[in-house]
């Protein structure tokens, strides 16, 4: 297949990496046209694949990079990171991880202590995780030629019995809930890069989603969607679901949780916390019958103490909506430009 749509800039920029307008519109122009297939297309965090004339379950196959910086930062690492990246992934489609490939670009220079603790960081996240690394590669460039350190990851996962969750599958009438608060990870980078001193402590919520999500599925609750708002945060993913569903999502400002000491550090520096990356995330879609059990399951949880129902899913108006708390409605597009870049 020929690519028929050209790119509306000439050269890479930043905000081509940010998961907003010019990150999809990076993978429309370049890549879908050329990579195009039933599973690539549904545009989910991980893709299902079956062998040829196997019976087996069905397994989910997802890959990420990472290039954070700094490399360390409150409530995580580049290592931790890329592993619960990874197996959130595998857990937006409904699948529990089964082995983890790990890939690291060093720099020349990198301090060996420094390695030694992201080694250390992987192999404890990938145990939290219930996950072996079973495969991986290391390269080294010249000094210069990268940042540091960067890690490329691959995973498959088993699909559990039953699953059936696609950002596709958003229909009129479905609650939209979330397990806790919202724009940690993002604010939590951005106080470690530039040393800002927020008051209150603020630390990434990174963290592994697949024991929640198994918690879910085991208990037979009718999940339609699945993901985790990473970069572009929760509107921009928001945007993602409505788009390929076909449908409208309106938020109750009142109802997002979003913690005293990020909505501070928003504010401070101008920024909506719908938009701020995290990592430890869910939104889930489902029926609004079923939400109230949903969350009670949720907030048994670890990691979702905090979940929150946010909003509901509405034939129109289509795209995704702000009810204020003011009463009015506004638009929440998708995050144009560059907020933060190195996110994860």
């Amino acid at each position: 297949m020929t690519n028929k749509i050209k790119p509306k800039t000439d050269r890479i920029l930043l905000a081509h990496g940010s998961g907003g307008r010019l990150t999809h519109e990076l993978i429309r122009t370049v890549f879908m046209p050329r990579f195009s297939n039933a599973e690539l297309d549904t545009m989910d965090d991980a893709a299902l694949i079956t062998a040829p004339g196997m019976t087996a379950k069905k397994l989910a196959f997802t890959t990420d990079s990472f290039v954070v910086n700094p490399l360390f930062f409150a409530g995580g690492d580049i290592g931790k990171l890329a592993v619960y990246g990874t197996v959130n992934d595998l857990a937006m489609k409904g699948a529990r991880p089964l082995a983890l490939s790990v890939a690291a670009i060093i720099e020349e220079g990198l301090d060996m202590a420094t390695l030694e603790k992201v080694a250390a960081s992987i192999a404890l996240a990938a145990r939290t995780a219930g996950v072996n690394v079973v495969t991986g590669d290391t390269k080294v460039v010249e000094k210069g030629k990268a940042d540091k350190l960067f890690i490329t990851t691959s995973a498959v996962g088993a699909v559990y019995p039953g699953a059936n969750v696609s950002g596709a599958n958003a229909r009129h009438g479905d609650a939209v809930l979330i397990n806790g608060f919202v724009g940690d990870h993002g604010i939590a980078v951005m106080a470690a890069r530039n040393e800002f001193k927020f008051s209150g402590a603020i630390s990434s919520d990174c963290a592994p989603l697949n024991g929640l999500v198994e918690k879910l599925l085991s208990r037979k609750h009718p999940l339609h969607v699945l993901r985790d708002p990473t970069r572009g945060g929760v509107a921009t993913t928001l945007n993602e679901i409505a788009a390929v569903s076909g449908v409208g999502i309106i938020l109750d400002e009142a109802s997002i949780p979003v913690s005293r000491p990020v909505r501070a550090a928003c504010n401070i520096l101008g920024l909506d916390p719908l938009y701020v990356a995290n990592e430890g995330k869910a939104l889930v879609i489902a029926p609004a019958s079923s939400s109230a059990a949903i969350l009670s399951a949720m907030r048994s949880h670890r990691h979702g103490k905090n979940a929150a129902s946010i909003g509901t899913v509405v034939k129109s108006p289509k795209g995704v909506w702000l009810k204020t708390t003011s009463g009015g409605l506004r638009p929440l597009a998708m995050l144009e430009g560059e907020q933060l870049p190195r996110i994860c």
